[in-house]
């Protein structure tokens, strides 16, 4: 399958990997700036080195005319690079956030439709091997009725991780800590919960970066199944990344996932575990990956991948993607009011009322 990539900053060696891992065929690259070719793809140059270059992501799509497209843009153009996608006729997996807009990732959902291509949004943790053992557990009924959930990502972003690129924390490309970096921590909660929430009352604040954007924010959620749970999101957790921590609590067990990244179990229990059943989970599921991108990217574009040959949504496709987005825009739109939102209760994407 014919592969390109638009976007060659910081998260492009991951989706290199992944394309290379799935066989993929590369056929073509694309950034704005020639220089982040080397800069951050020198770890595949041999592989790279006969692969098309563009600045111009329209002019790829014509020329190299990938079955498959990743976008790893600022995230205020994935829409549009989305649109432009798949009116190529091109699958697309995005980057997180799916869009900077609910109306966008219904613009992107609808192009899907009619064009018949698969679009998979890039969150890559719900492939941790925790988090899908986590999953498991909720499937099968071990927490019982589910009362509670916390996520906490307490990070560390210093003034030079802002610097380096003009867009970041902006409002209009970027989105501050909730939108960034807790996102993944945000879809994981709605995954586990099984739906958007009733209600979100949130506070953010900016309190230590010169940015656009919040560098903490919190909120308390409402769930239709009466469940309630909170968010904590930060990057001014000195001097380094701290946590990201998912809990579940139910009236028969409770789970923890923690480490920098999720991507440890430290809580497993429950009323019908086996004897040693935590130590277990401990020892099979804890992984400590070289960063927080983790080693979900191989793992997703495989599902991508089998979604196209058998023609099926992925796992991981623009309502999940929105569903996120949802909860984060409704917490900016509550902290900014000062009063709870609501979400619609018959919506597959949980539209904002």
């Amino acid at each position: 399958m014919r592969y390109c990539l638009i976007g060659c900053g910081r998260v492009a060696p991951e989706h290199i990997r992944a394309a290379q891992h799935n066989g993929l065929e590369l056929a073509g690259l694309c950034d704005v700036d020639p220089g982040r070719r080397a800069e951050n793809l020198s770890f595949a140059a041999d592989v790279l080195r006969d692969v098309p270059f563009f600045t111009d992501h329209r002019a790829m799509l014509r020329e190299a005319k990938p079955a498959l497209t990743a976008i790893a843009t600022p995230s205020g153009l994935h829409a549009a690079m989305a649109l432009d996608c798949i009116e190529a006729g091109s699958h697309v997996i995005i980057e997180k956030p799916i869009a900077m807009h609910l109306a966008d990732a219904e613009q992107i959902q609808q192009a899907a439709q009619r064009q018949g291509v698969v679009v998979g949004n890039n969150l890559q943790n719900r492939f941790n091997p925790a988090v899908c053992a986590l999953r498991k557990a909720v499937e099968e009924g071990r927490f019982g009725r589910i009362l509670s959930a916390t996520f906490q990502l307490r990070w560390w972003r210093g003034a030079e991780y802002y610097s380096q690129a003009a867009w970041r924390g902006t409002r209009a490309l970027d989105g501050g800590a909730m939108m960034n970096q807790s996102i993944h921590g945000i879809d994981l909660l709605n995954w586990m919960l099984g739906s958007c929430p009733e209600t979100i009352t949130a506070l953010k604040s900016t309190l230590l970066h010169t940015i656009e954007c919040e560098d903490i924010g919190v909120a308390a959620l409402r769930y239709r199944h009466g469940a309630l749970a909170t968010l904590e999101c930060m990057t001014v957790a000195y001097p380094a990344a701290q946590e990201e921590t998912l809990q579940i609590n139910g009236t028969k067990g409770c789970a923890r996932l923690g480490g920098t990244a999720g991507h440890t179990v430290e809580l497993w229990r429950f009323d019908d575990a086996a004897p040693g059943e935590e130590a277990e989970m401990r020892r099979r599921y804890s992984v400590n990956p070289a960063s927080v991108y983790g080693h979900g990217h191989s793992l997703l574009y495989a599902d991508v991948c089998d979604a196209i040959a058998q023609r099926r949504p992925p796992l991981v496709g623009v309502t999940e993607g929105a569903n996120a987005l949802s909860i984060i825009l409704a917490a900016y739109r509550s902290a900014e009011s000062g009063r709870p939102v609501r979400f619609h209760s018959d919506e597959t994407i949980g539209k904002i009322l």
